[in-house]
C-alpha cells in the first residue's frame, strides 16, 4: 500500500495543478500522512529549475500550516484522534520518548528533527500533546522546514538541473553538519549555564513514567 501511495505521489510531479498537490501533500505530512513532500518537491525542482524556490517556500509554508494542524491534534484530540494516527503510521512505540525530549528540551529537538529522518507529524503532536509554547514551535518549525525545503529549492535554483547529483550525495552530510552545529551550540549553552545532564532519561521513557512526572 505505502509503494502505491508512494508512486501516486510521484505522479503529482506531472499534474497540471503540481503546486497545489505540493501545498497539499506538504501540509498533510505533518500530521497524518504517511508520504514526506521531499521525493516530489525533488521532481519539481528537477523538471522547472528556475521555480525551485518557489517550490521551496510552497513546501515550507504548508508544512509549518500542516504542524499547526498536528500540534492541535496532539493538544486537544490526542485521545480521540492523535492516538489513532500514531499507531496506524507505527509511530505510538516512539511517543513517549519524543514527549519526554519536547517536555525537557523544546525547540532544541524540534530543531535538530530538521536534520534527521524523525517523522515531523510525531513531533507536532507531541507537541501539542506536552503543552510546547506555541510560539516556541512556530518559530522552530519554520527554522526546521526551511532547512530542509528551502535548501534543495536554493541549490537548484543556483545551479539547475546538474545539481541532482550533488543533492543525492552530499545532502545527508550537509544535514549531519547542520546537526552538529545545533547540538554544538546548545552543548556548549548549557555548560556555560550548568545544566549538563549526566543522564539520558528520556532515551528509556515510557508512558508510565511519563503519566507519573506529568507530561502536560
Amino acid at each position: 500500500m505505502l509503494t502505491r501511495l508512494y508512486q501516486w505521489t510521484l505522479a503529482k510531479a506531472a499534474h497540471r495543478h503540481a503546486e497545489r498537490w505540493l501545498f497539499a501533500i506538504s501540509f498533510m505530512e505533518s500530521s497524518f500522512f504517511p508520504i514526506p513532500p521531499h521525493p516530489l518537491l525533488g521532481l519539481m525542482c528537477l523538471a522547472r529549475p528556475e521555480k525551485a524556490l518557489r517550490f521551496g517556500f510552497i513546501c515550507t509554508l504548508a508544512s509549518v500550516l500542516g504542524g499547526l494542524l498536528g500540534y492541535g491534534i496532539g493538544h486537544f484530540l490526542y485521545e480521540a484522534l492523535g492516538q489513532q494516527i500514531l499507531t496506524a503510521l507505527g509511530l505510538s512505540a516512539k511517543f513517549p520518548v519524543a514527549a519526554c525530549y519536547l517536555r525537557d528540551y523544546g525547540a532544541e529537538i524540534i530543531l535538530i528533527k530538521g536534520a534527521t529522518p524523525i517523522p515531523f507529524k510525531l513531533i507536532t503532536i507531541t507537541a501539542g500533546f506536552v503543552g510546547l509554547s506555541l510560539f516556541t514551535f512556530l518559530w522552530a518549525s519554520i527554522v526546521s522546514r526551511a532547512f530542509q525545503f528551502m535548501l534543495v529549492g536554493f541549490l537548484f535554483w543556483k545551479f539547475g538541473r546538474p545539481i541532482k547529483a550533488f543533492i543525492e550525495k552530499y545532502l545527508a552530510l550537509l544535514s549531519a553538519l547542520f546537526l552538529v552545529l545545533i547540538v554544538g551550540g546548545f552543548i556548549a549553552a548549557s555548560m556555560l549555564t550548568g545544566g549538563v545532564k549526566k543522564d539520558d532519561k528520556c532515551s528509556h521513557a515510557t508512558m508510565a513514567t511519563l503519566n507519573a512526572t506529568g507530561a502536560r
